[in-house]
This record gives structure tokens, sequence and C-alpha cells, in this order.
């Protein structure tokens, strides 16, 4: 066998290599899922109605997060466009995210469904990582630790426009698609603990800290003062949201208060609440989707028989359309 020969089967041999291990991976990481070992392996069933949501990685999380457990542990169906690290700012000014939510929204018109309650999460990723700094006073300065201006400029002015105007979106793609204005719920956040942990140790996809390099930037090092400057910024935060819903204009929209779930108990019982420096764990989790299904019984209840929110309607032919895949997204 000549040479050339050889080197040119050589290659061959560790592509079909690499394919056949490639396949069985693919098989191995489906299996994984069918058995319920991976996040969505279970799906919901439908039976408590469909939800829209928008938002950021409370929604999208590596592992679960609060749109898994509503699906699996609450029974939700879910068609979802939330995506991790996305800003408040930037879902209102990107005309791509708008016209994503609103082929969400097409999507479900479609197949013959009237969400039952659409859910937003956002704002973290507008206040946290490289924008956290800049809200503090150096702690040599003698001023208050937040720098009142800046943040009444960040949250009164800056966020308040920006949700909305997301609002406004979703508002009008709920007329127009539905001929109603559906419900909008929108969550605060827990006080979390600047400790340095990132997702991972700091790796992969949602890397952080987001929280602890700001503070140190800026001269604080005890992790109790810090938690109570936490406090205040997220106690601001949660009032901003709580002044939009039921405001003119915002009276189909309601605000739900996570802080009481989520404990910032130092020195070690926060653990138990969040993973790292922004999001919770499962049980975290977990906590913050039931308050969500609570609130959505509350503003939303299911209408009364056996036709529910998800009950297809027959099309224009006389066929039923059939659900779309739960929790797609076009963006991920």
């Amino acid at each position: 066998m000549k040479k050339d020969q050889i080197r040119r089967r050589a290659p061959a041999a560790a592509q079909a290599k690499i394919m056949k291990n490639g396949l069985s991976h693919g098989k191995a990481a489906a299996a994984a899922v069918l058995a319920g070992k991976g996040k969505g392996a279970k799906g919901g069933s439908g039976k408590s109605g469909l939800l829209i949501a928008e938002g950021d990685s409370w929604f999208d999380f590596p592992g679960d997060d609060v749109l898994a457990i509503l699906e699996d542990d609450f029974n939700y169906r879910i068609e979802s466009v939330a995506h991790k690290g996305d800003t408040v700012e930037g879902i209102a000014y990107d005309p791509t995210q708008v016209r994503t939510l609103a082929r969400a929204f097409e999507h479900v018109r479609q197949d013959g469904r009237v969400p039952r309650a659409i859910l937003l999460s956002g704002g973290g990723n507008d206040i946290a990582g490289n924008e956290f700094a800049v809200l503090l006073n150096h702690a040599q300065s003698q001023l208050t630790p937040l720098n009142t201006r800046i943040v009444e400029g960040v949250l009164d002015e800056r966020l308040r426009f920006a949700i909305g105007s997301v609002i406004g979106a979703i508002t009008t793609l709920s007329q127009s698609f539905f001929g109603k204005k559906i419900p909008v719920l929108m969550h605060g956040y827990g006080y979390p603990v600047p400790d340095g942990r990132g997702f991972l140790g700091g790796f992969w996809v949602l890397p952080g800290p987001w929280l602890k390099p700001g503070f140190a930037a800026k001269g604080y090092d005890d992790i109790q003062q810090c938690c109570t400057i936490l406090e205040d910024l997220i106690d601001r935060f949660n009032g901003l949201l709580q002044s939009i819903a039921g405001s003119p204009g915002f009276e189909h929209v309601t605000y739900v208060d996570m802080r009481p779930l989520l404990s910032n108990e130092l020195p070690k019982v926060y653990r138990k609440s969040w993973t790292d420096e922004l999001h919770p764990t499962d049980d975290g989790f977990k906590l913050v989707a039931g308050k969500l299904d609570q609130e959505i019984n509350r503003v939303a209840p299911l209408p009364a028989g056996p036709r529910g929110p998800l009950t297809a309607r027959s099309s224009a032919a006389g066929r039923p359309t059939k659900a779309r895949k739960a929790r797609s997204s076009s963006r991920r």
C-alpha cells in the first residue's frame, strides 16, 4: 500500500472514531434526560395552564430554575424567551428581543392557546456585575455607602422607563394576539450575600462573582456591612417594582416579593438559599416557584370545567392544533 493512501486512511479512521464517540455521547445525554436525570426531563403536563416568560437567569439557569420547577412540580406549560445575562434595558431597546417575544405570542395563538399569565424576571443584571461599583461611594469618603443620586437615577429613571417599556410591549402583544390584557407577574429579588462565589466558582456561562469585586474596588471588606448595603439596594429595587404594579396603565401587573423566602443570614445559613452571589439554590428556586404559583392562582384563577387554557381549539379546517414544545426559545 502506498504511503499517501495510508495517510489518507488514517484521518478517515480518526474522523469515524470521533463521529462514533459523538453519536454515543448524544445518545447517552438524551437517555439521561429521558430517565429524569437532567433539566426538563419531566416537563409540564399543562394542567395548570400556559405561561409566557421573559427575563434573565432566574428563568434560564443551568440546572433547575424557576420555570423548570413550575413545569415539573406545578404542571404548567411554558413558552419562554428568557435568556441568562439579559438586562431589562437590553430587552426594552433591542428590536430583536421584542420580535422574539412577539414570535412566542404568535406561536401560542397559532396553537389555539391563551396564556394564563406572563412572567417577567429582570433588573438584576442592570445593577450587578460591571454596573455595581458605580452605585457605591468609596468607604473612605465618609459619604453614605450607596450614592443616592446615582442609585435614584438608575432605578427611578433608567429602570423605571425600561420596565415600563417591556410591560408596554407585553401588553400590546397580549391585546393584539389575544384581544385582552393578560396578567403580568414580575418578581423582585431576595437579599444576596457578596461572598465572592460565582457560578461554578466563576466558570462557564455565568462566571461571576458580580458583587464582591465592586465592594473591594470601593474599599469595603466587612461582609456584614456589605450585606446591609445590599439590603438597602434590594429594598429600593423592590420598591420600584411595587410602585409600578397597579399604577395607572399597569393595573394588570402584579409585583411578587421574594425577600422573605431567601435568607442572607451569616455565616452559613444563607448558603441554603443561595448557590452563588445572584442565584438561589434548587431549594431556593423551589420557594420562588411556589410563591409565583400562589400568586398566579390568586390573580388568574383557572376557569371552571374540563376545558382549561391548554385545551386545543378547533382550527379552521376542524382539526385541533398541536401544542408547541414547551419552553421553546430562538435566542438560546
